[in-house]
């Protein structure tokens, strides 16, 4: 069973960066999606980033958050730069073990969170 866990979160000044990794050792699966999600006090779950087992991303701002995995999948990561206060928050990583495409995946699996501050 893949059990997610992130870390890397903290607290930054506005304009720093992050590199948040998830442990997530999908590499025996021929198909996943695997996401970033972000949640803010008060605000709904928010998809940052995806990528799947073909390689392909999506991002939510493609200029300062990308996201990758390890050659061996095994780590799956969100590099975050040019953090904006307005990027507080709760940030999750998500899997779906067996989707071909993440537009549709059906996230089941999810992490504990890492929580990010930004400061002005």
């Amino acid at each position: 069973q893949v059990q997610l866990v992130e870390s890397g979160g903290g607290s930054v000044q506005a304009g720093g960066s992050l590199r948040l990794s998830c442990t997530a050792s999908v590499f025996s699966y021929r198909s996943y999606c695997l996401a970033w999600f972000r949640q803010a006090p008060g605000k709904q779950r928010e998809r940052v980033a995806t990528i799947n087992s073909g390689g392909g991303t999506s991002s939510l701002d493609s200029v300062r958050f990308t996201i990758s995995q390890d050659n061996a999948k095994t780590t799956l990561y969100l590099q975050m730069n040019t953090l904006k206060p307005e990027d507080t928050a709760m940030y999750y990583c998500a899997a779906d073990l067996g989707a071909t495409w993440c537009y549709n995946a059906d996230f089941r699996l999810w992490g504990q969170g890492t929580q990010v501050t930004v400061s002005s």
